[in-house]
This record gives structure tokens, sequence and C-alpha cells, in this order.
């Protein structure tokens, strides 16, 4: 994915989605087969990766996630936290959404559908770790993909900047508190050390490490030369997401081919907790008349995931072998055709969605 920002005039040229992200389930799939195939035939390697920790962080985790993770936190431009103002209804809404109602709808979702009707599915001692990945991968609003959703229901690039800014300016502060939270009411025990130092490792530290670059290379060579860098580290990253999926299937290979319909279960909240926000999102924008440029991002913003956070984070909290790690990583296997079907109902609703807010603008006038 590229993003182009001109952070003279604010201006954002739309990004376009690549080979690798638009079959990222694929490469998911064949990475599970990778992943469960390694671990079975070569346990003892990744048992060593395992064991390869400080303070209870995976180093070789840490230094993937960082190569995930820091390429995607230059794209955001920070200075455009001020345009804030000028979408301030949509930029609510998707707020409201990100920290107010997605991380605990997740968490009915799983009790419900984990701790209740599929536990009978599950295996007893994994039932919490699977509620307590659910409510990770929903704490963490996504940074990345979203741009290239925006852009696919022609979404104003402007206001996803400035959207992606703020939350994760945000994350920084709310991330640690709603997880601790919300794991606390599920009868997870919080290891509440272990989850802050996964907010410095996994989002203050790489977002200043970023913005540091980011800065440094605007500076130096300009726009184009940040562009250019950006190119060259985006196949990384990318190999990066693809090397920790595999170690973490390898983890995880055991148990599922036990239990195959584990992936199966537990992305079925997952799916639903994905329609209800991004459609609780499009209907708050379309009641209070907001252009459908702002409307259709914030939908896709308000039901996305940072999956790369989230992964780190419960490795980090549960280890590679929990069921909490597995849980995030369905979050990455969904991602792409749940979020493309949502990009498909907002496009095909525009026409509805333009005439009812035409009306809802009349009336308030």
């Amino acid at each position: 994915m590229n993003v182009s920002v001109d952070t003279t005039e604010g201006k954002v040229h739309p990004p376009s989605m690549d080979f690798f992200e638009r079959y990222l389930s694929v490469w998911v799939l064949l990475c599970v087969i990778t992943g469960v195939t390694l671990g079975h035939f070569l346990p003892g390697a990744f048992q060593a990766m395992g064991r390869a920790e400080i303070f209870r962080v995976n180093i070789p985790m840490a230094v993937l996630i960082w190569v995930m993770i820091i390429p995607m936190l230059m794209k955001v431009n920070f200075s455009t936290l001020h345009e804030v103002s000028s979408h301030w209804k949509g930029i609510g809404v998707t707020v409201f959404i990100n920290w107010a109602i997605k991380p605990f709808s997740m968490a009915i979702l799983g009790w419900i559908f984990i701790s209740q009707l599929f536990s009978s599915y599950l295996p007893p001692e994994q039932i919490d770790s699977y509620i307590a990945g659910l409510i990770i991968l929903a704490a963490a609003p996504c940074t990345a993909m979203v741009f290239v959703w925006s852009n696919l229901c022609r979404g104003d690039p402007n206001f996803t900047l400035s959207q992606v800014a703020l939350n994760d300016a945000i994350m920084i502060f709310a991330f640690a508190p709603i997880v601790g939270l919300l794991l606390g009411f599920s009868s997870i025990t919080v290891p509440w050390e272990t989850l802050f130092l996964s907010v410095a490792l996994y989002i203050l530290v790489p977002v200043i490490v970023a913005q540091l670059w980011r800065n440094s290379l605007l500076k130096g060579k300009g726009e184009a030369h940040l562009e250019k860098i950006l190119k060259t580290l985006h196949p990384l990253s990318l190999l990066a997401l693809l090397v920790t999926l595999v170690l973490l299937f390898g983890f995880q290979g055991e148990q599922i081919i036990a239990q195959p319909m584990i992936i199966v279960l537990l992305a079925i909240p997952i799916l639903i907790q994905v329609y209800f926000n991004s459609g609780l999102a499009y209907l708050l924008n379309k009641s209070l008349g907001v252009s459908h440029s702002v409307a259709g991002p914030s939908a896709l913003i308000g039901a996305s995931n940072f999956f790369e956070l989230a992964v780190a984070t419960s490795i980090s909290l549960f280890g590679f072998e929990s069921g909490a790690a597995l849980a995030t990583v369905v979050g990455v296997l969904v991602e792409v055709p749940v979020m493309l079907s949502v990009v498909r109902i907002v496009n095909g609703t525009k026409n509805w969605y333009n005439a009812s807010s035409q009306q809802t603008r009349s009336k308030n006038q």
C-alpha cells in the first residue's frame, strides 16, 4: 500500500491495494499450512525461539513487529490533527465507535459465543484466552489498511489521515486501560506490567521512531525521498508479517490439527463485530447529515483492526501457544474479505445515503 502525503497543503494522494494486500487471506492460509507443517516436524526450533525472552518480551517477535509497524506509522502525519475540527461529526462518530463501543461489544460477543455457545467445541483451558485475544483485537483501531479501504469507497483522504492520527494518539493512552478493564471484567488475570510494557514497545516506541525518521527524511530530501524509503520498506514489512504468522501457526499447529474448527468458531464473533460496528458508524453519520465521503471511511475505520499490534500484545501477555494469539491471527485471516464486503455495501448504498442525508440536512436548516 502506498500513501503519499503533501505536507505543505495536507493533501493525500489515494493509496492503491497492491497484489499482496488483495490476496492477504491467501497468504495467511499458506502461512497456516507452512507453520503447522514446520511446527509438527521441527518442534525444537520453535520452542527455542519461544524461549528467547527478556522480561516476557520475545526478542524475535519484537524485532518482527517493529519491522511491521514502523513503516506503517511513518505514513501517518500527526500535523493533520489540526483538521479534526473541520470533520468533527465524522471524527466524533469514529472515536465513539472505536473506543466506547467496539472493545465492549467484542467482550460481549466473546462471552456469548466463546464462553457459552461454542464452549463445548473448544479446549476448556483456552476459553478465557480466546476471549482475551478477541478483546485485544477489538481495542486496537487500524492504522494502515484503512487508507486502502477509504480510497476504495472514495473517502475524503484528509479526514482519513486526521482520523488515523487521532486514533494513534488516543491509543497510546487508552489501549492499556481498556484492555485491562475488559480482561478484568472477564475474570482474566491481567499482568499489568507486561501490558504497559507492550504499549511502550509496540505503540509508544514505534510512534516516536517512525515520526522522528519521517521528519528527518522530509527535512533532508523531501516528500519524494520519503515515498522512496516507504516503498523500500514495504516488502520488508510484509515479509515480517508472513514470518510472524508462520511462527504463530508453528506453535499453534498441534491444537489446530486436533480441532480445525477452532478458526471458524473464532471468526464468527469477529465477523459479527465488524458488520455491527461499521453499520452503526454508517447510520450514525447519516443521522448527523455527514457527507458520504466522510461516512464511508468512518464506518471502515470503526470496523477494522490494528492486528499487528493485537498479535504482539497477545503474545507478550499470554505467549505464542495461547488461544489469545490464535484469536488475533484469525482477525488477520478474515480482514481483507470482510472489509472488502463492507466497502461494497458502502459504495452500493451511496445514492440511498445521500438522499437520506439531504433530508436530514434540510430538517436541520
